[in-house]
Order: C-alpha cells, then sequence, then structure tokens
C-alpha cells in the first residue's frame, strides 16, 4: 500500500474515536467538576498579539524556543497560544467582568518542543482561574478542584506538590542570595544553566539536566526568605487542605515554568507513570499579571492539566475506559421500502443508539455487519414484517432468540430490554 501524500505534522497526530470520544468524556467529566463550584465556561482566540505571551517570562524555554509565531498579512506579530492563563487575564483586562470572576477552560495549546510521550505540539488542556480575591481559602478551592478531578478519573496514584514563590516585596532578596550561591557553583552548572543564570536565576531551579541537581539541591529556599505575611498565606493555604483531607509534599524548589507565579505553586504528578514524564497539571497565583497586561492590579490563581497525560496516567491505573459508541440496535431492512430510513430515525429519536446497512446489501450481508457492530439487537424488516407491520428482533447475546413484535410496541420493547 503506497504511504499518502500527506500526513500530520511531526508532532501532531489525528484523534480518532474511541479516543475521542473518551478524551470528549474526560472534558465534560471536568466540566461537572468544576461547575458545581459556579465556574462558567471562557473561550479565547487560539492566536494572540504575542506581547499578551511574553508575560511568560522572556528567560522561559516557552517563550524563547516553543512560541510559533508569525506576522500576518497586516503585519502584525502573532503567536498560537502555548497556554491560556495569559489569555484569560487578557480576557479579564480587556472585557471587566465582576469580580470574583471564576471560569474554566478547554482547548488546544501549540509549542515547538520535542514530542515525547504524552506531550505533543499541538495538545489539549483543561483548567480553570479565578480572579479576584487573594483569600488563601481560594487557593485551597482551586487545588481541591484539581484534586477532585483526578479522583472523580479514578486515579488513586497521583501527588500534590507544595510551595510559596514569595512576592515581589521579599524575591529580589532571594533572588539576589540565589544568584550569589549559583555564581559560586557556576564552574558545576550545565553550560544552558549558565546561560539562563544570566536571564534569570529563578529558572536555574527548573533545569531537569543531571549536571545541575547537585548544585540545585544545595540552592536557598523561598520558604526560607518568606515575610511573616506570606508565611501566614501559605500556612493557611496547608491548614485547607489539611481540613480537606488533601494529602501534598512541600516542594521548596518547585518553581514551575513561567515567570509570572507568586506565592502559592503546585503541581501533581502521576505516580504509575515514568518520573521523567509524570507531571499532569499544575498551577498557582500570579498576583501581578492582569497588571502587567494593562489592568488594575487583580490577584488570581489557576491551574492547567494535560490531558493526555491524565490519559496516559489513566491507562497505567487502568481506569476511565472509553465510553461504548457501538449501537445498541442495529437495523437490517430487505423489504425493499427503504423502512430503516424512518425506523432508524425513531430510534434515535427515542435515546436508543442505533445503525444500519446501506447499498441496498442482501439480508446474509447485512446480518454480517449487524454481528460485528456489537449491537444486541437486530431489528429486521423483509416483506413479511413490512405486510404485517412488525418487526422482528434478533437478540445478538442469544438469550431472548428472536420474535415478531408490532412496530407500534418496539420502542418500549428495546427499552425495556435495554434497561
Amino acid at each position: 500500500m503506497a504511504s499518502p501524500s500527506f500526513q500530520a505534522p511531526k508532532g501532531t497526530r489525528d484523534i480518532l474515536a474511541p479516543q475521542s470520544t473518551r478524551q470528549r468524556a474526560l472534558i465534560d467529566l471536568f466540566a461537572d467538576t468544576v461547575e458545581r463550584a459556579s465556574y462558567g465556561e471562557v473561550s479565547t482566540p487560539i492566536f494572540e498579539d504575542i506581547g499578551v505571551f511574553l508575560r511568560l517570562g522572556e528567560s522561559t524555554d516557552v517563550v524563547t524556543k516553543e512560541m510559533y509565531d508569525f506576522e500576518d498579512k497586516d503585519g502584525r506579530h502573532i503567536a498560537l497560544r502555548p497556554e491560556l492563563t495569559a489569555s484569560v487575564v487578557r480576557a479579564y483586562v480587556q472585557h471587566r467582568p465582576a469580580l470574583p470572576w471564576k471560569v474554566w477552560y478547554e482547548g488546544p495549546q501549540f509549542r515547538y518542543e520535542k514530542p515525547q510521550a504524552g506531550r505533543f505540539r499541538q495538545f489539549t488542556q483543561v483548567g480553570i482561574e479565578a480572579l479576584g480575591t487573594s483569600d488563601p481559602e481560594l487557593d485551597v478551592e482551586v487545588i481541591w478542584l484539581a484534586n477532585q478531578f483526578y479522583e472523580r478519573l479514578g486515579l488513586r496514584q497521583v501527588s500534590l506538590l507544595l510551595n510559596s514563590l514569595g512576592d515581589p516585596t521579599c524575591r529580589p532578596a532571594y533572588l539576589a542570595a540565589l544568584e550569589a550561591y549559583f555564581r559560586d557553583h557556576v564552574g558545576d552548572l550545565s553550560e544552558q544553566s549558565v546561560l539562563t543564570l544570566d536571564l534569570n536565576p529563578l529558572r536555574v531551579l527548573d533545569s531537569k539536566r543531571p549536571e545541575d541537581q547537585a548544585i540545585i539541591d544545595g540552592a536557598p529556599l523561598m520558604v526560607d526568605h518568606l515575610t511573616p505575611e506570606l508565611a501566614e498565606h501559605f500556612g493557611q493555604v496547608r491548614a485547607g487542605l489539611d481540613q480537606l483531607g488533601v494529602s501534598y509534599h512541600l516542594s521548596p524548589r518547585l518553581v514551575r515554568g513561567l515567570d509570572y507565579y507568586t506565592l502559592t505553586t503546585f503541581e501533581f504528578a502521576a505516580d504509575a507513570l515514568d518520573s521523567a514524564q509524570n507531571a499532569v497539571g499544575g498551577g498557582g497565583r500570579y498576583d501581578g499579571l492582569a497588571e502587567s497586561l494593562g489592568g488594575p492590579p487583580t490577584p488570581g490563581i489557576g491551574f492547567a492539566l494535560g490531558v493526555d497525560r491524565i490519559l496516559l496516567a489513566c491507562d497505567a491505573e487502568g481506569v476511565f475506559d472509553a465510553p461504548t459508541i457501538d449501537p445498541e440496535v442495529f437495523v437490517v431492512d430487505v423489504s425493499g421500502a427503504h423502512v430503516a430510513l424512518e425506523l432508524t430515525a425513531d430510534l434515535r429519536n427515542h435515546g436508543i443508539r442505533t445503525d444500519r446497512a446501506w447499498d441496498n446489501r442482501s439480508m446474509k450481508a447485512q446480518m454480517k455487519v449487524s454481528d460485528r457492530s456489537n449491537a444486541a439487537f437486530a431489528v429486521i424488516i423483509g416483506e413479511d414484517e413490512l405486510a404485517a407491520d412488525s418487526v422482528t428482533v434478533r437478540d445478538l447475546r442469544g438469550d431472548t432468540g428472536q420474535q415478531l413484535i408490532p412496530r407500534s410496541d418496539l420502542v418500549a420493547y428495546l427499552q425495556n430490554q435495554l434497561g
């Protein structure tokens, strides 16, 4: 068989049923989880002015290496969104909805990075953002909702990593201490980390390169530089999680991959996956982001969860199978009167998943298709059934055989049999 002329670009893929059905079911479950907490859906453009995303941090890989950006036909510098928080905050600044503003989203993001297990150049995330209050109990609500979603999927091997990154009042002293420490050990850092150090010493903590780990392990900790007020905020977040029974691990070197994070920062890891590729979501506070995008000072917190990695974690734990889209009933029409067209529409209108054969095939050919469909029942219409205004219902599972049913009784009969 010859190779097709065109294929999906590297780092992307076509998602076919049943995986597409499973992904939609995951998104629907997420929506149900967060809408119980009064988060409303928001949808933003897939592309934005590149300036929206430069606020992610000009020293981050997302900005320096991974963004898909281009000049449009009017000469505007545009970028495909690499994440959704900045877009949502831009929407807040533009429209100024009443606060607190609690929203959820789902949709594709784009990053030019090396494809690997559960990571693609076009990928889908679900997430929430909550703007308008610094209350630490909102931090708890946001984290709890993510944890609740994982539990509803059936995942039991997901760990929560928790940290505080302080704010502009205390971070300068910490950054100075961090830079001084890394300068003292610059000869032991990787070449890439030395370059990162010149841009933002905090980003060095995000390095996963093996040669950097021993130095990173000895670096100063942000939690040791928190002001009493910020330490109290973090303490209240921890107390709230304890109150709700959400277990967590303190991770004092967790910085995430973007520069806008402040205060509470967290990440979820799927312990059933390989440790190098086990991040299934995370987030934190970004209390200065709205202001940097031209809005009033507005605190905010949120998270984004990667759908592909979550489904890999579900596979590893053997949970959240794809919902079936197999027909419950298969219509076999050899009457010559095209009854299948009307009958399938009627059954579908009554909530019964129904399919049929095409091209006026023989009874034998249609029954073969019926057997392959995994339907529970075949509804057969031949000339005799047509004359008697009836149908023959055959139990394809073999429990009740087959029987002649008046067409007027068919829906009630099938609903009773299908439960």
